[in-house]
């Protein structure tokens, strides 16, 4: 039977006129002592719940409105165990990452999630903090792109055996059964070395990333193979890995133009290290693309506004965020399984003058 809840006649400017809002968090306590009801009574109506009277419902609802009662949502989160919260962790927050940043709140936005974003600034360390942080903080999920430190997966394997929804993207850990979203970085070192020899260039350096990041390896991996089937020499003593760092990179390209026979182009693993590279080439009084080309990789702005503008590989960053989101909430809502989901990214090489020469010479 409907509980008998006392009937509301006083306006409720003269229950509410006790209170001043400013003071304190309003509380469903101080509710039910304006209105004189229990403080189930208050709980049910902010909740519609059938069992109480129409007219209490409306006024506990409006003198909740006029105090700006806001529920107490970690209580709500533990009664429904979801939080509506989605834990991201990162290596920094760059352009290319930031942009994916902003796919991944879109998408999470629209279907009703907040997202916690948290940087491990390249540390393996606060990566392992940041994620028994979000795991005490009752996150519904993870989405997680690793740092260049991270080379054990305990952390991982941790979330997986709580059973709670885990996306990789960008640098993720190919031998972990987990849905993953990244770009497909052998093409795009293909797409750059395709490029290059097609312009004529033949002695080509590489600034890579740290020697254990996947995406860089990849990217070189990619490059060197299509150099290879050209018939063109790849000379690991024109590999020099790097920190992401404008200032490693800057002195990486100094080392490889004081070289005897330097080399004729430069392929960085990102724009921020064909920066560092352009610096040192300006420097040594060197003409792009006449005596050296230079292609970068991610296409971040930058790239258009320099001179020469630097030809670069395109990695989709805010569509790879917004597929990110879009894998995490099929998963998190259970519609297929999709442990072995892994969603590839293709790039797209934009041509600028930092290497174009106008030729073009057959290549595979």
């Amino acid at each position: 039977m409907p509980e008998r809840v006392p009937v509301i006649s006083e306006k409720l400017s003269k229950t509410s006129a006790i209170f001043t809002p400013m003071e304190k968090q309003t509380t469903i306590k101080d509710i039910a002592l304006a209105l004189k009801v229990s403080i189930s009574t208050v709980s049910r109506a902010l909740r519609d719940a059938p069992d109480v009277g129409e007219e209490t419902r409306k006024a506990v609802k409006a003198l909740a409105e006029e105090l700006d009662y806001q529920p107490n949502k970690l209580a709500l989160s533990l009664l429904k165990k979801q939080t509506n919260t989605i834990g991201l962790i990162i290596p920094n927050l760059d352009y290319v990452l930031a942009t994916m940043v902003k796919g991944i709140d879109e998408v999470a936005l629209e279907a009703g999630y907040t997202v916690m974003v948290c940087q491990s600034d390249e540390s393996f360390g606060r990566e392992m903090v940041n994620t028994k942080r979000l795991l005490e903080s009752l996150v519904d999920g993870f989405i997680i792109s690793v740092s260049s430190e991270t080379m054990v997966f305990e952390h991982i394997k941790k979330i997986q055996s709580k059973k709670i929804p885990l996306v990789l993207f960008d640098r993720v850990i190919n031998n972990i059964n987990v849905p993953k979203v990244r770009l497909d970085n052998i093409e795009g070192g293909r797409l750059a070395a395709k490029h290059l020899i097609e312009q004529g260039y033949s002695k080509i350096a590489i600034l890579g990333g740290p020697e254990n990041l996947n995406i860089s390896n990849e990217r070189i991996e990619g490059f060197t193979q299509t150099l290879k089937s050209n018939k063109i020499k790849y000379d690991k003593n024109l590999l020099i890995h790097c920190d992401f760092n404008q200032d490693y990179a800057y002195m990486a390209a100094k080392e490889l133009l004081s070289m005897k026979t330097r080399p004729d182009a430069i392929f960085a693993i990102s724009d921020r290290l064909a920066v560092g590279a352009m610096l040192a080439i300006k420097e040594a009084g060197l003409s792009m693309p006449k005596d050296i080309g230079l292609v970068g990789f991610n296409n971040e702005p930058i790239t258009k506004l320099l001179t020469p503008s630097i030809t670069s590989v395109e990695m989709h960053a805010f569509e790879m965020g917004k597929a990110t989101a879009k894998l995490f909430i099929q998963l998190l809502h259970g519609e297929e399984d999709l442990m072995e989901k892994d969603i590839i990214i293709k790039p797209k090489l934009f041509i600028r003058e930092s290497s174009n020469r106008g030729i073009k010479i057959n290549s595979k």
